[in-house]
């Protein structure tokens, strides 16, 4: 048993500004079916508070389904008629203890690497953002600057040219 962690990543999604995995995919990963996987969760109920685990709303069902995530529907019996469970990473932790075997403790090990992996992503990814507009910032105050400067030059070449045509006087004998 062994799962490269970006096929992990792949498997956490963002809902509700948490990152989550679906229960279908947690039971794929521990070797057993949905079914079993949400029949340890409910028998342990008290281990899983509403920010370890929660029941995907229609909406951001149909939100995974336009992304992908989970198969479109084909019709009777192909799928699940119940909304799935989501676990967070407090969450997926919670499962190795609801899932007492070795291959669970394997799994959770690989997943929580995979949500500190993401997490450090994000972290490094916020870093960047903040540098870009450090340097967005700095350009704009250089070309405002820059600016000032070179609208002073359009002006003293608009005033030279104004300067210049002033019509000349003739020297010389008038007749």
């Amino acid at each position: 048993m062994s799962f490269p962690i970006e096929s992990v990543e792949n498997k956490i999604f963002l809902i509700r500004g948490q990152r989550v995995m679906l229960d279908r995919d947690l039971a794929e990963l521990y070797g057993v079916t949905t079914r079993i996987l949400n029949q340890a969760v409910r028998r342990n109920k008290e281990r899983f508070p509403e920010d370890f685990m929660f029941k995907c709303s229609l909406k951001e069902l149909n939100f995974l389904r336009s992304q992908n995530v989970i198969l479109k529907e084909e019709g009777r019996g192909k799928h699940s008629k119940y909304l799935p469970l989501v676990f967070s990473e407090h969450g997926v932790a919670m499962l190795s203890s609801v899932l007492n075997s070795r291959r669970a403790i394997r799994v959770n090990i690989l997943i929580m690497r995979a949500f500190i992996k993401l997490r450090q992503s994000a972290i490094i990814n916020k870093e960047l953002a903040n540098k870009i507009e450090d340097l967005e910032t700095e350009v704009r105050l250089k070309l405002k600057a820059q600016d000032g400067k070179f609208q002073q030059i359009i002006e003293a070449i608009k005033r030279l040219m104004i300067s210049s045509k002033k019509p000349s006087i003739k020297i010389g004998f008038r007749t």
